[in-house]
C-alpha cells in the first residue's frame, strides 16, 4: 500500500528530502505522494513532525 499525504502536512518538505525514488512533491498548500511510484518504505512517514504520511 502506497502512503498519501494528509491535510495535516504543514509543508516543511522534510518527507521530499527523505523520499527514496523521489515521487514526494510540493503540491497545493500540502506535500503530495505519486502513489504510483510509492515503494511503501515509510521514510516519509518517519521524519514528519506532524505525522501527515499514512498508508493508503
Amino acid at each position: 500500500m502506497a502512503y498519501k499525504i494528509e491535510d495535516s502536512c504543514i509543508s516543511c518538505g522534510a518527507c521530499e528530502a527523505e523520499c527514496p525514488v523521489g515521487v514526494i512533491s510540493e503540491g497545493d498548500g500540502i506535500y503530495v505522494i505519486d502513489a504510483d511510484g510509492c515503494i511503501d518504505c515509510g521514510a516519509c512517514a518517519n521524519v514528519c513532525p506532524v505525522d501527515a504520511p499514512v498508508q493508503e
